[in-house]
């Protein structure tokens, strides 16, 4: 358990003036008498974790001057409660003589550092902090943002800048969606028309959906390994896993583009220009288990995390119906039906993923013809899916679409930029909790988070 001591002189005020709206809400806040008045020159004890504190150094660069202490500050002790506390516990004891951090891991130090910086940049002005102790633990383990750089690819500068921002927020969790119909984000090298075809399209959609209007213009873009490798460094930096995703067996025009004998047709297959679901997805024979299974290897190389989202959702059956060796197939792994087909596909990957030491995690979809034994489902359609899974004894992640997704309207249409359709205004993605009351006490704890 270490602290961290800036160095500042004191003055008393009325604390009940002070309006603190730190985002999110710490699990308890205790105003005091008295404040910690900001001085010219803080000091951050060297005893720290360095990386942690040049981030917090650069955070507030340009409103504070802010070093590390050449002398160990922490040698200014206080008596704390030892006990054992959840990675990203921390406490911050803001106090008339300087600002104390107690913290269980380096995780929990930089969440700190997030709190603190808020206090500072909301008292920048009149320099005056009020004294408060702050005890703070996640209630979830999974906090996260999903990011589809497939309609619109963003720059690895882009997603650095996003990856500032969920780090601001506490939040843990970057959901990379890399592959889709509309693009092939991720370079593999035993594959490399995944990038060389899928990752282009001849244009865009522009406008409402409905009106069927395209811009024209070539579109494309993808990371290339070296670039991958970049950015979760980054976010190791920043405490941010990174799960990426990699959809079949649907959502897999780009794929088919480029190598068309994985689908049950012989194509001809372009990568989408539209937004939507499409029939052409990936057949479930052993060239295509091949593929899948090379794609993931080096997926896994380059991200550490856990879970592998692999996908699941939205993919049509037609093409399997009316293919002869997905039918084949079907009868002799004695398969209720396609939605049994899918369920097998999901099982085969889930046992590759898990031999490399792994999860998977998939949309709520792949709970059709049976959930695999060791998946985790991201419930997207509503919350019936993280029910359903947290009720089986499987892990889930709530993201429900009338709550969680920000490609809704936020306000009047009429004011407001194109979006794909809905109304969800701010107020009703803040109240959102992901534990439904219809869950028990035993079952609730399978849902990692929103």
């Amino acid at each position: 358990m270490k602290h961290l001591l800036l160095l500042a002189f004191s003055i008393s005020i009325n604390i009940l003036s002070a309006q603190n709206q730190l985002i999110p809400q710490p699990a308890k806040l205790e105003l005091k008498q008295g404040e910690f008045v900001i001085p010219e020159n803080l000091l951050i004890s060297k005893s720290l974790p360095q990386q942690e504190s040049n981030y917090l150094i650069n955070r507030l660069k340009g409103k504070f001057n802010i070093e590390i202490s050449k002398n160990n500050l922490a040698e200014i002790r206080k008596i704390y409660i030892q006990k054992v506390h959840p990675d990203e516990w921390y406490s911050i004891s803001v106090e008339e003589k300087g600002i104390f951090i107690t913290f269980s891991t380096k995780t929990g130090y930089f969440r700190a550092l997030q709190t603190l910086a808020q206090l500072f940049e909301e008292h920048q002005y009149d320099r005056k902090i009020p004294a408060m102790l702050i005890v703070d633990e996640p209630q979830f383990k999974w906090r996260g943002m999903h990011l589809d750089i497939v309609r619109h690819f963003f720059t690895v500068e882009e997603v650095k800048k996003y990856l500032d921002y969920l780090a601001m927020y506490k939040i843990n969790t970057f959901h990379w969606h890399l592959t889709d119909d509309q693009g092939w984000r991720i370079e593999i090298k035993s594959y490399p028309k995944l990038t060389e075809i899928g990752s282009k399209r001849k244009e865009s959609m522009i406008g409402p959906y409905g009106d069927n209007r395209f811009d024209g213009l070539p579109y494309g873009g993808f990371y290339t390994q070296e670039e991958i490798k970049e950015v979760v460094e980054y976010a190791k930096k920043l405490h941010i896993n990174i799960v990426p995703e990699i959809e079949m067996p649907g959502h897999a025009l780009a794929a088919l583009s480029a190598y068309p004998e994985l689908a049950c047709t012989t194509g001809a297959f372009e990568v989408a220009i539209k937004w939507g679901v499409f029939d052409d997805v990936f057949c479930p024979k052993e060239t295509t288990f091949e593929f899948v299974e090379n794609v993931l290897d080096e997926v896994i190389a380059l991200f550490p995390s856990e879970y592998i989202h692999i996908g699941g959702d939205e993919c049509p059956k037609v093409r399997w119906k009316e293919c002869a060796h997905c039918q084949q197939l079907i009868e002799r792994e004695n398969l209720k039906d396609e939605e049994g087909l899918q369920s097998y596909f999901i099982r085969r990957i889930e046992k590759f993923v898990n031999g490399k030491g792994r999860k998977i995690i998939g949309w709520n979809e792949i709970l059709e013809g049976g959930l695999a034994p060791n998946a985790a489902v991201m419930s997207w359609t509503g919350e019936e899916g993280g029910i359903e899974a947290a009720k089986s004894g499987h892990y889930a992640v709530m993201t429900p679409g009338g709550y969680c997704y920000f490609d809704h309207y936020q306000g009047d249409p009429l004011n407001e930029p194109l979006a794909f359709g809905g109304y969800t205004p701010l107020d009703k993605i803040y109240s959102y909790h992901p534990v439904p009351a219809v869950l028990s006490t035993e079952e609730a704890p399978y849902l990692m988070g929103v």
